[in-house]
């Protein structure tokens, strides 16, 4: 059975949304209240392009939220545990944000652009309005803006190549999590060398959304010499890879985690003297060990997802929750992700996952998954 849902005024399309409908597009997911691509009617084949070759994927959803003004840095730091001393222009960080409770409420990528001026990466929520929230109330000279800013992502083994081609060999020479503010052909963007897999590339941040239909044809035809094609994040990748995703493996409303949980504890400075959202609470799971854990699943045959969170069983209790499940290709057999009760160890037996089409037995693994 075949269902539509309608486009209304209250989900925004991206500048590349006309492209994605030229290239073929056959789903949409929401996201920070966007339409972002889910497939183009061949997942076997975005995933092999992904993993083998390179892909090109409408991530405009990922919206920034810009700190700006003298206060940009002291909000940037109040919103994170992780110690931002010594970020350097052009550097992005990983940053886990918590609420006063010291729950994940989010897990951005943090970019300096100047001393006075961030942006924030965000995953699906309104972060933008917490932030701003917590400005106005300490008082401080800093604006909180969502900027004109529409990340179009390059990813794969041949990403690399490809956007040197494009952009010059400088690009090889930017860390991970760097970017430099440049253009293509009059098209202004920032440059970063990330993006949501760990098969490599780069997200070109477009800075002129007038211009998104023109950076997405100009990719692809760069990119045909290497096969590109379009897709989306590919949660088969991300699985196996171990990445965290928010509103997925957690979210507050739904399955609430913090840091040390999602073996995030190491970017929570509890020494560095800077205070910060949920400090008091982190401070105090910090004097016990986590009694959740993330960690992979092999999971029995080849079940279908439940599109949400499921129990994980062991002797009649419920030990934790499955947060996604996926058949793996390259491993293949269908693999999970789930945050497990501690002190269930890794590959013990007896635990089943309970889907919406029964119990399944799933076995817990180390991630990220390896052959």
């Amino acid at each position: 059975m075949q269902l539509d849902i309608a486009i209304g005024s209250n989900l925004r399309k991206s500048p590349y949304y006309e492209a994605t409908i030229r290239a073929g597009v056959r789903s949409f997911s929401v996201y920070n209240h966007m339409l972002i691509p889910a497939h183009f009617g061949d997942p076997e084949g975005e995933y092999r392009r992904l993993m083998e070759g390179v892909a090109m994927w409408d991530v405009a959803a990922q919206r920034q939220v810009e700190l700006n003004g003298p206060d940009a840095a002291k909000l940037a730091q109040y919103l994170t545990p992780r110690n931002l001393a010594g970020t350097k222009l052009g550097q992005g960080r990983y940053v886990p944000i918590c609420d006063y409770d010291g729950h994940l409420i989010n897990d951005p990528v943090l970019l300096k652009l100047s001393d006075t001026r961030f942006w924030l990466s965000v995953a699906d929520s309104d972060i933008h309005l917490f932030a701003q929230a917590i400005a106005r109330e300490k008082g401080w000279n800093v604006k909180v803006l969502e900027p004109d800013v529409s990340p179009l992502a390059i990813q794969g083994p041949k990403a690399t190549d490809l956007v040197a081609q494009m952009f010059g060999d400088w690009v090889r020479e930017l860390k991970y999590f760097w970017f430099r503010e440049t253009e293509l052909d009059g098209i202004p963007m920032v440059l970063a060398r990330s993006g949501w897999s760990k098969q490599g590339g780069f997200e070109l941040y477009l800075t002129d959304a007038t211009k998104g239909e023109a950076l997405w044809d100009k990719v692809a035809e760069a990119g045909r010499a290497f096969g590109i094609g379009p897709g989306a994040p590919n949660d088969i990748e991300r699985i196996e890879s171990g990445l965290v995703s928010y509103g997925s493996d957690m979210r507050l409303q739904v399955t609430p985690a913090d840091p040390f949980e999602m073996g995030l504890g190491a970017l929570v400075d509890l020494e560095g003297g800077h205070d910060f959202v949920g400090r008091a609470a982190l401070m105090a799971k910090a004097k016990t060990p986590p009694v959740r854990r993330r960690v992979g699943l092999w999971v029995e045959g080849r079940p279908e997802a439940a599109g949400n969170p499921v129990a994980l069983m062991h002797g009649g209790k419920e030990v934790g929750v499955m947060s996604d499940l996926a058949y793996s290709p390259r491993l293949g057999r269908s693999i999970g992700m789930a945050l497990l009760a501690s002190d269930i160890p890794l590959g013990a037996v007896g635990l089943t996952a309970a889907l919406p089409s029964g119990a399944v037995a799933v076995t817990p693994t180390e991630l990220p998954f390896s052959a």
